[in-house]
């Protein structure tokens, strides 16, 4: 059985609309968009006919950035960076998909991404070596990692009533216009208006 990381955000909609998994899972780990998040998953998991699953860990103390409403680290490479938050976001997914009989777990993670080294296929390719070593022999996969977003959104087809659903900012429930997942958001639907969205 194939599960999705549903984030709720355009990359992971896209891919659920393109691979249609069996189940999606979000996680709400205490980020400051998580309200939002949910409700675009729910909706989309709904529309699409997959099963939902929502797990719940708070770890806000342990973020940094615009995702967790703080200063970013001095380490970070981007405004939003929570220290190993891919990592965090496929255990507890993973804990929950094994105990259902998930044996592949996908991961919207596109190009873009690589500005964060928990965006890369070394990552992935580590976790999914880690995962798959371990009770349940989960396998973790980033379908879209050599795509960006405008290319993902094309190539699943997803219709734009769907993908307006996709929540981006990173610091609330409201789009803010001014982070990087809302400038990215924009950038990526004037890209497509071209293409009737």
């Amino acid at each position: 059985m194939k599960g999705l990381l549903l984030s709720g955000g355009m990359d992971s909609i896209a891919l659920a609309y393109w691979k249609r998994p069996q189940v999606a899972f979000t996680v709400d780990y205490g980020q400051a968009a998580a309200p939002a998040e949910l409700a675009a998953s729910r909706q989309i998991a709904s529309d699409l006919g997959i099963r939902h699953e929502v797990v719940v860990a708070d770890c806000s103390s342990l973020g940094s950035g615009d995702m967790a409403g703080a200063p970013p680290l001095g380490l970070a490479p981007a405004s939003e960076w929570w220290p190993y938050r891919n990592q965090l976001l496929v255990t507890l997914a993973g804990m929950r998909a094994v105990a259902i009989g998930v044996t592949e777990l996908m991961v919207g993670s596109v190009a873009s991404d690589g500005v964060h080294a928990d965006g890369r296929a070394d990552f992935y390719a580590a976790i999914d070596g880690l995962m798959s070593l371990q009770e349940g022999g989960l396998r973790v996969t980033a379908p879209a990692l050599h795509l960006a977003t405008a290319e993902l959104v094309r190539t699943s087809g997803i219709p734009g009533e769907l993908l307006a659903w996709a929540h981006s900012c990173h610091v609330g429930p409201l789009a803010c216009g001014q982070c990087r997942g809302c400038v990215k958001h924009f950038e990526v639907t004037a890209e497509l208006t071209g293409d009737a969205y």
